[in-house]
């Protein structure tokens, strides 16, 4: 039977796409922040024994039963694949009881799918059934197949929409409101660079480059070594970022451009589009194929000038990209109306018949994309951080720190990066909230990759959670010292030549030793970026001396009377990301950065999908629209503190995942471990380099 119900007798939700760097997952939140239903893809990579399944990841669940798909077929509403019994058979009070609550559109031009010389759909489907999502084809080379992840996506949301029918039918029998869809938001790894074809929307080679891949060193390489200094500078001050990064895209498309013949004959002939992760995933969800980045994106290309919020034709020029030769995404705010759902017509003919009927049934309810952000960003808006001088961390494969500077620019001066928080155009305050919002952040090129490296590469545990109960077997790392550079050192070091180096080991070092110095490895990484942070929000209220001495011979996080955390800048770093649910390693982390900050675990475990739907809620211009909160504050108040007003604590019992780690070390020794870990820097930082010249 299918479930028809008014709109005012539906209880809302709003889906959250989040595309990561090792997986992809849908989720279904409600007005308190809960997650109604799931569905994640791991992906499968080359190094992976397993067999490779026709969408070229790993399966986490069941297929869909076809049983059920026979009811869903007529369904407006129908979801997901991993559901808990909480929320499917009543047991949670809040979930059963909520309360109901009831932008400019962009003209970017969309573009009309013909038939093209690049790949084909019988390409795309060979591709699919052999190859994997994610490859590693040279050392420090790392690709994606941007039709496999689509599929994933999509595949997801088929998941979602199948156990949601099923959860809806569960709650009609109990005579409680079923949910409803009401908006879409996307949240994915940024900087991965991916090319495809104006004629087909199909991708011009079968991998897009990931973010963390370094093939283009050698280019960012020889413009540090022919470019003027001043003219580095003024390219500096227009993006934010450092210019001679393999982070960010412009060197990834360039790279593109020279490398492969069939990329420069389609910019050649006027026949190719750029795009991130997010403008790749909206070009071919909306039914339009409009052709968009939003602005937390856009400002990781290296192409976008933070002060316009626009492209920037010097930076185009500087990486020789004409622009008239090359499709380049409309940059707009992070929440607005981006298109309804739509299934491509080429996934169409590649997915299972059961996901396509149950996503062809939602693409006719009309739903819209209405938020976007990278994932970092959505990390912060997930965390609640919104207002200036807010910090978040996120320990996901890398670990990314973001610091809320508000309206104000900062431009680092030692190390970090500018980047846009988020743009929400149609929120009201007194505090600009409206206005888009700057971010000073830092990047950790490897967290939770070298907790996967100790366990599939060393075997030195079954699971991944099992590394911090084996760290923490010992009280320090026994003289160790582990940086995990893999694919370089980020900020504030930003050096691509340095490689993961062990030093200090002698007879006395047992594995605990190897897991607590790589865990730290980590965590120094992240007082680092704090440290350079602190500097540049301190330098900018007082610039010139701090009691008599420059800003430099301080140290922010040692000298507890002059600890700008404390005083000016911020006192808690706000978690979140899979190693952030490890007590042990939450404790280390405290430790190492002192008592000038402590360290608070979000409540929420999916804080990046999060922020995706609360983008997506804040897409609409009406604030009667919005279907689960008015504006940000409402959205804490549900999501922090289930609705009941402002205070000083959260109830334990409301969220046991919310923990606050202090730092428990001594002074002395805290300071020795900081110096054992800037000497191991020095001598890792320049490796390749130097191998290499000799």
């Amino acid at each position: 039977m299918p479930i028809t119900t008014k709109e005012d007798e539906t209880i809302p939700l709003i889906v959250s796409i989040d595309v990561g760097t090792t997986s992809s997952r849908v989720i279904l939140f409600n007005k308190l922040g809960q997650e109604v239903c799931k569905h994640q893809i791991e992906y499968s990579t080359s190094a992976s024994e397993q067999d490779y399944t026709p969408a070229g990841r790993r399966r986490h669940s069941e297929e869909l039963n076809a049983t059920t798909l026979k009811e869903a077929t007529t369904t407006t509403n129908s979801t997901t694949a991993v559901t808990t019994n909480s929320q499917t058979n009543g047991n949670s009070n809040h979930h059963n009881n909520e309360k109901d609550v009831t932008g400019p559109i962009f003209s970017s031009v969309g573009f009309k799918i013909e038939e093209s010389p690049y790949l084909t759909i019988e390409d795309l489907v060979e591709n699919h059934t052999v190859g994997p999502t994610l490859r590693f084809p040279k050392p420090g080379w790392v690709e994606c197949n941007p039709t496999s992840i689509l599929i994933n996506v999509l595949e997801c949301l088929g998941a979602v929409l199948q156990a949601l029918h099923i959860t809806n039918e569960s709650r009609i029998r109990h005579d409680l409101k079923p949910y409803k869809i009401h908006c879409i938001g996307i949240a994915n790894m940024r900087e991965t660079t991916l090319v495809w074809s104006k004629k087909t929307g199909l991708p011009i080679v079968d991998y897009g480059i990931v973010w963390n891949d370094t093939r283009n060193t050698s280019i960012v390489n020889e413009k540090k070594e022919t470019t003027d200094p001043n003219l580095q500078e003024r390219l500096t001050e227009k993006t934010g970022l450092p210019l001679y990064s393999t982070y960010f895209s412009c060197s990834k498309l360039r790279w593109f451009l020279d490398n492969v013949p069939e990329v420069n004959e389609a910019y050649m002939e006027n026949d190719l589009m750029f795009g991130t992760v997010d403008t790749w995933l909206i070009y071919h969800l909306t039914k339009q194929h409009n052709f968009v980045s939003d602005v937390s994106n856009a400002s990781r290309t290296g192409f976008m000038n933070l002060n316009t919020l626009d492209y920037d034709p010097e930076l185009l020029q500087y990486w020789n990209i004409d622009p008239t030769k090359i499709s380049i995404p409309k940059i707009v705010s992070s929440a607005e109306y981006y298109g309804d759902f739509n299934v491509p017509d080429f996934c169409e003919k590649i997915m299972p018949p059961t996901i396509r009927q149950l996503l062809l049934n939602f693409v006719a309810q009309k739903v819209p994309i209405n938020g976007c952000l990278g994932d970092q960003s959505a990390s912060l808006v997930g965390q609640m951080a919104y207002k200036r001088g807010a910090a978040k961390c996120t320990y996901g494969t890398g670990c990314f720190l973001l610091y809320n500077t508000g309206t104000e620019k900062l431009i680092s001066k030692h190390g970090t990066l500018t980047t846009l928080g988020f743009w929400f155009p149609y929120l009201e305050d007194d505090f600009n909230i409206n206005k888009p919002h700057f971010a000073l952040e830092g990047s950790v090129a490897v967290a939770g990759s070298v907790v996967q490296w100790l366990r599939d590469n060393l075997r030195l545990v079954a699971r991944a959670e099992d590394v911090g109960p084996l760290a923490s077997l010992v009280p320090d790392s026994g003289g160790v010292v582990f940086v995990p550079a893999f694919s370089g050192l980020f900020a504030p070091y930003w050096d691509p030549d340095c490689r993961a180096t062990i030093m200090g080991i002698s007879q006395f070092t047992t594995a605990s030793h190897i897991a607590r110095a790589a865990v730290e490895g980590v965590c120094f990484q992240a007082r680092a970026i704090l440290k350079a942070m602190s500097s540049d929000a301190y330098s900018e209220s007082r610039p010139n001396s701090h009691d008599g001495k420059d800003i430099e011979d301080i140290d922010l996080l040692e000298d507890v009377d002059s600890c700008t955390y404390e005083k000016s800048v911020f006192s808690t770093l706000s978690v979140d990301g899979g190693m952030s649910r490890s007590d042990e390693v939450m404790q280390i982390q405290a430790d190492i950065l002192g008592p000038c900050i402590k360290v608070r675990r979000s409540p929420i475990a999916e804080s990046t999908a999060l922020g995706a739907a609360i983008a997506a809620n804040m897409g609409f211009k009406d604030v009667d629209d919005r279907p689960m909160w008015k504006n940000l504050q409402d959205c804490k108040k549900w999501v922090f503190f289930n609705g009941i007003d402002k205070s000083d604590t959260i109830p334990r019992e409301q969220h046991p995942n919310l923990k606050i780690f202090t730092s428990q070390s001594k002074d002395t020794i805290r300071r020795k471990h900081w110096k054992l870990w800037e000497t191991a820097v020095s001598r890792s930082t320049g490796w390749l380099k130097d191998v290499e010249n000799r």
